[in-house]
């Protein structure tokens, strides 16, 4: 135990440093994203409805999501928080929770739902996405790493390291040591290697910036790549973002509107 005081110390640090890093860049971005046109709904009629669940990055909660969050409602989406706390858990368990809040997003709203996730949040998605692609109508990544979980900044492997050790002493609710080898790894890799459905669009964004996630791991061969200049932890809150996520749902918006309206018709001509 006394082993693990250190590095548990570091580890907190880093997070620590973290959530001080991501409260400095809000108070500096958001200004700049409130000012920016695309803040601006031109069509608050544009979501037609459609769901959309936010997954946090590792060492954040949903309320890190919270301006994307008002950005969607705005036009007309329904955003929803993936309620996995603060992403730090057991990678196959935490997909788990977001198929089950996928199920539940979708009844609520009546369609498939779009996922936006950031950092880890991001590849979680992409692992639900391969997993139910009949609840997933488009996928977003912000700065993730799919082509190498592990490749991320040492510090941060090193504290996704520290938490699994914790984890044996009997600390519920964090990632395990098989999250790193063992089988559990080893599917969870091989799943994110998987072409994505086509029925499935993705968008992968990336910085040359990112401090955190190699711009290099983020380059999803089966998603459509665009690169924007911005901080790893800032990217939700950088007007590029926005403008190159805006096109992209609106037009999965009407495509599931269209699809929804094409399968009420055959229901209706059926039962007549």
């Amino acid at each position: 135990m006394l082993t693990l005081l250190q590095p548990a110390r570091e580890a907190g640090e880093t997070i620590r440093t973290a959530a001080r890093e991501h409260l400095l860049l809000a108070l500096l971005d958001i200004p700049r994203l409130l000012r920016h046109p695309i803040w601006r709904p031109a069509d608050p009629e544009e979501g037609a409805g459609l769901g959309v669940l936010l997954v946090p990055g590792f060492g954040f909660g949903d309320r890190s999501m919270t301006l994307a969050s008002a950005w969607l409602k705005a036009r007309g989406y329904r955003p929803a928080g993936s309620r996995i706390g603060f992403n730090v858990g057991c990678t196959t368990e935490l997909v788990d929770r977001i198929e089950a809040r996928l199920e539940q997003h979708a009844e609520e709203t009546g369609g498939r739902v779009v996922i936006i996730g950031q950092s880890r949040g991001g590849w979680l998605a992409r692992l639900a996405a391969i997993r139910r692609p009949d609840l997933v109508c488009g996928l977003v990544m912000l700065g993730s790493p799919v082509l190498d979980p592990l490749g991320a900044h040492p510090k941060v492997v090193r504290v996704a390291r520290v938490l699994a050790r914790l984890s044996t002493l009997g600390i519920p609710g964090l990632m395990d040591l098989d999250c790193f080898t063992g089988p559990c790894y080893d599917e969870n890799v091989k799943a994110l290697a998987a072409p994505l459905p086509p029925e499935v669009p993705a968008l992968a964004v990336y910085s040359r910036e990112d401090a955190i996630a190699p711009w290099q791991l983020c380059l999803d061969p089966y998603a459509e790549c665009v690169e924007i200049r911005s901080t790893h932890t800032g990217m939700g809150l950088d007007p590029d973002f926005y403008v190159a996520a805006a096109p992209r749902l609106a037009r999965w918006a009407r495509d599931e509107a269209r699809e929804q309206t094409a399968e009420h018709a055959g229901e209706l001509s059926q039962a007549s």
